[in-house]
Parts: structure tokens; sequence; C-alpha cells
């Protein structure tokens, strides 16, 4: 059965990662979905044509989500494609390993652009755009839960983009709106393999209950339930998508 059959989704930086996959996901149940990408329309293509092979519609639209104008255009194409829209995921983020000591004024100032501002800017355009009874989701991380060097600008981010999303959630539940982040942990993809030794992953996936990293889909799934009619009662919720390493 299609759960969200004639429900339109914006999945932002869905052209790889755990985007592609809730892109993937989202459409599987029946959605129309946004493929959003920032610079590689070629992957942002790939994801979108996997979807209509399988039946579904997608349109892929460019957009860097940091650019409010940027925004402001995604969710105008959205709308003028697909008539409404119901479903926003903020997937879209960078990772900045390093102390903080060592962080220079412009790697700060991008990852907050591009982890935060983008946040801010879609929530905005959410306010007034998204259909009543919309759902919301944005991608957090398990590493605000932790103190793990390095990860500090990174962390930060997350932690404001989960402040954001409660008061979105009280500000809209009006509506019948709902806001939650999910916060994976180690999730086995391109940007989080990147600069890591196996022996680095290993470490890891021995702190999870479960015994191992994270895959796409398990993140996926989850993002499906918050957005579906059965998560209706859900808001202003930070779930922990992590495999029990908290």
């Amino acid at each position: 059965m299609k759960s969200l059959h004639g429900k339109v989704a914006i999945v932002t930086g869905s052209s790889r990662g755990i985007g592609s996959e809730i892109a993937l996901t989202l459409a599987n149940a029946g959605a129309q979905v946004v493929i959003n990408y920032a610079t590689n329309k070629a992957a942002a293509d790939k994801v979108c044509a996997a979807i209509a092979d399988a039946g579904g519609e997608c349109k892929v639209v460019q957009a860097d989500v940091s650019n409010p104008d940027d925004v402001r255009k995604l969710f105008a194409t959205t709308s003028e494609h697909f008539n409404h829209i119901d479903i926003l995921i903020n997937n879209a983020g960078i990772l900045l390993f390093k102390e903080i000591a060592d962080i220079q004024d412009d790697e700060f100032n991008h990852i907050v652009d591009v982890n935060f501002k983008s946040v801010f800017y879609t929530l905005r355009e959410a306010a007034t755009r998204l259909a009543d009874h919309g759902r919301v989701v944005n991608i957090s991380s398990t590493v605000t839960r932790l103190m793990l060097p390095k990860y500090g600008a990174y962390a930060a981010t997350k932690a404001a983009t989960e402040q954001l999303t409660r008061i979105f959630a009280r500000e809209l539940g009006k509506r019948g709106i709902t806001a939650n982040t999910v916060s994976p942990g180690p999730v086995n993809t391109e940007l989080f393999r990147a600069g890591k030794t196996v022996a680095d992953i290993e470490r890891m996936a021995a702190m999870a209950a479960l015994g191992r990293i994270g895959e796409v889909d398990d993140i996926a799934q989850i993002v499906l339930f918050l957005v579906s009619d059965e998560a209706r009662w859900v808001t202003g919720q930070d779930i922990g998508a992590n495999g029990g390493i908290l």
C-alpha cells in the first residue's frame, strides 16, 4: 500500500548518501519527490531515474540551500510543478573534522551556512508553503550527545538544528504540522568514511549495542515512519537512530 500517495516531498541534499535513500524510500511509498542538489547534477539525475524506473514521479531541482534566494526558488519550483508541498526533509550537510582551536573563520562560517542556516531558511519558507498536516524531518547527529574531539563545530550546528526544530514544531502545531529530528550515529556513507581507517570504523561500530554501523536504509525507514500518518502524534522530538550508542 502506498502510504504517501498524493504527497509531495522535498529532500535537500538528496543526490547521494542518506538523502538519496530517503528520496527513494519516500517515492516507493507513493510520494512525488523533489531531488535537490547543489553541484552534482549527474548524481541527482541518477536518483530521479531510479525513481522513474520504479514507477514513481520526481523532479530534480538545483539549489544551494545555504542561499535564501535559492531556497525560495526551490519551494517555488516545487509548488509550480506539483501544486503543493507536504513534506520537507532537511538532509543537506557537510562535516568539519577539526579541533576548535584549529578552525578558521571561513571554515566555521561555511559549516554554519550549510548545516544550520539552510535549515532556518527552509523552515522559514515551509512555515507559509507547507500544507496543513505536513511533515518536517531534519537530520541531526548523535554527536550532539557525545564529547567527541574534532566534532565541535559540526555538533554545534546540529544541536542548533534540534532546538530550531522544537520551536518550529510548537509554532506550526496548530496547523497539524509535525517537526522532528532524526540523529543518526555512524552510517555507511561516503561522507562518514572519508578520512577514517578501517580501525576507526570498527571502533565506532563497537560502540553500538547492535555491534555495527548503520546503513542508509536504517535511517530512511525511520524518516518514512515520521512522515506517515502513523506518526501524527510525534512532534518536537529527536529520534536517536544509532543502534544503541546511547
